[in-house]
């Protein structure tokens, strides 16, 4: 029998007994009392099924915060034995950094899944917060209907023993709520511990950590592309526009450009394996975006700092009346392995109705020089280099020719890891910054004089403008360190391929002794009718 009736019952019983005994004014006041205590009985049952309801909300939050809190134990065991094994690493051979800096990665990935569930909790503490605070709600009604039944009591001994009733239910409340604040308590006490055994923190959240941690960048370059990639092997000097762009990004973070850089030789086909397994940080080597690569592997393009096409020499003891890419019917062509250029130059013998024979090499330049084919096709900058040094060197006994048509888009790019923002915006904007530099007049020479009163000065020579990362924000005069290092575009533009004396202001037109002229090209400053111009720097 429910508690209601027997309630109804006993007031009856009582009531009846009371009309006996103390006259039709005590009866009335018995009656009215009876009515009061009726209604407090039933707001107490409401009461009483509101709070099992919450109780329940409860029990299923802490089960899910136990969910969590293992998750967040299983990424910290493995986060802990990383760490050990990259100490081990560390004792037994200093030559396994590429190892290392994987698991630096991987903590990383495990850092970020804590931070997640870390978030989780959060939620499932504002809840446990919100249902704290209705609970204190419900025990002020408690409190106040104790209250009135006590009142009851002492106006009338004969309801003793429905108020003796009605404590019993009181007091099986005040269990209960004592019950949920100590459950509440407990989950407090959980999500403080959960909070103290997760503050391990990871350093190397990025690869600018990681560089700034080892002390050392590894740039994946060229060796053998004058103006580009070049390596002097009797001085040891190296070249170009890519070993320039290098050097800036690493004065950028603070590096030392002389000395803080190693060079990684990435070969055609296998550097974005050599960029993904983190055996360089950074490619720098004539690398053409291209929308497979963007979306297949593990890149992610940063800025173009050129602008090239893919062109085809010719060895004119071969085909001594050629003036034309198209006066090549027949021929051989050697094509680097892993290049886009084999599917360009595919397409444009196809689109032209010709034949040619395709040799896949791994060093088209020497194939060429030997005779192997009877032209080779590849970047209009990488064609240029070769027919210079070959001349310079006397390597080839016969006459070659580039021919005038350029058969494709190829923009050149910086390329780092997917995923990796923090340290793809530090290489992009070292580059836009540089053309920005000469956009604005400032150079290697003038940079510590020119007026910052000009807000658009003052930012790129005195403004973080939020690069970098928590653990390594890069310096405010990051941009100083740059012109320092290599000037602005312009200068390394001109001391890659020209004579070396631009002074940085004057255009392109003021190049002189140029292997690869950047005056009317897609090379040259935006300003100038070129491609190349920087998003503001703001």
């Amino acid at each position: 029998m429910k508690k209601k009736s027997v309630i109804i019952i006993v007031l009856i019983l009582i009531s009846s007994s009371l009309a006996g005994c103390a006259g039709d004014e005590s009866k009335d006041r018995t009656d009215q009392l009876e009515i009061k205590v009726m209604k407090n009985q039933d707001m107490m049952n409401s009461l009483n099924q509101t709070i099992e309801g919450l109780e329940d909300n409860i029990l299923l939050l802490n089960s899910t915060i136990d969910t969590r809190s293992s998750q967040i134990s299983n990424y910290e065991e493995q986060i802990s034995l990383y760490m050990i094994e990259i100490s081990e690493l560390n004792e037994q051979n200093s030559s396994m950094s590429a190892e290392i800096d994987q698991m630096y990665l991987n903590i990383t990935s495990f850092k970020s899944s804590i931070t997640i569930l870390e978030a989780e909790i959060v939620v499932l503490e504002t809840t446990m917060m919100s249902l704290t605070t209705q609970i204190s709600s419900l025990e002020a009604v408690k409190v106040s209907l104790e209250a009135e039944v006590s009142l009851l009591t002492s106006n009338n001994r004969g309801l003793s023993l429905v108020n003796q009733n009605a404590a019993a239910e009181i007091s099986e409340l005040q269990d209960l709520a004592m019950a949920l604040n100590a459950t509440i308590s407990n989950l407090i006490e959980t999500i403080e511990d959960m909070e103290a055994n997760s503050s391990f923190s990871v350093n190397w959240s990025s690869t600018l950590d990681i560089i700034l941690n080892r002390g050392e960048m590894k740039c994946g370059v060229k060796e053998g592309q004058y103006g580009m990639g070049y390596l002097d092997y009797d001085t040891g000097v190296r070249s170009g526009l890519d070993i320039l762009y290098c050097k800036a990004i690493a004065a950028a973070i603070g590096l030392d450009p002389d000395s803080d850089i190693e060079y990684v030789l990435s070969g055609g086909a296998n550097r974005f394996e050599m960029l993904s397994n983190g055996s360089v940080d950074v490619l720098i080597r004539t690398t053409t975006w291209t929308a497979s690569r963007d979306t297949e592997l593990n890149a992610d393009f940063g800025a173009i700092n050129f602008y090239d096409g893919q062109g085809i020499i010719v060895n004119r003891d071969e085909f001594p009346n050629a003036n034309s890419a198209l006066d090549l019917d027949g021929a051989s062509i050697c094509v680097a392995v892993g290049s886009t250029s084999a599917g360009n130059i595919e397409d444009y013998f196809e689109e032209n109705d010709m034949d040619y024979l395709a040799v896949n090499s791994w060093n088209e330049g020497s194939d060429f020089a030997d005779g192997i084919c009877d032209a080779l096709t590849g970047d209009m900058s990488g064609l240029v280099a070769m027919k210079w040094e070959f001349e310079q060197n006397d390597v080839v006994d016969f006459e070659m020719e580039i021919m005038p048509e350029v058969i494709s888009k190829e923009p050149l790019a910086s390329v780092t890891r997917d995923y990796d923002s923090e340290w793809n915006e530090v290489v992009s904007w070292v580059w836009y910054g540089m053309i920005t530099a000469e956009e604005l007049g400032i150079t290697s020479q003038n940079y510590q004089s020119v007026d910052t009163s000009n807000p658009s000065i003052d930012r790129i020579l005195n403004d973080n403008l939020g690069l970098g990362t928590d653990l390594n924000p890069l310096d405010d005069t990051w941009m100083q360190s740059v012109l320092n290092a290599v000037g602005n575009y312009g200068e390394a533009y001109d001391e890659a391929f020209c004579d070396g004396n631009y002074d940085g202001i004057s255009g392109s037109d003021a190049m002189v002794d140029c292997l690869m002229p950047r005056s009317g090209t897609q090379n040259a400053l935006e300003s100038e009718g070129g491609l190349q111009y920087s998003p503001p720097m703001r």
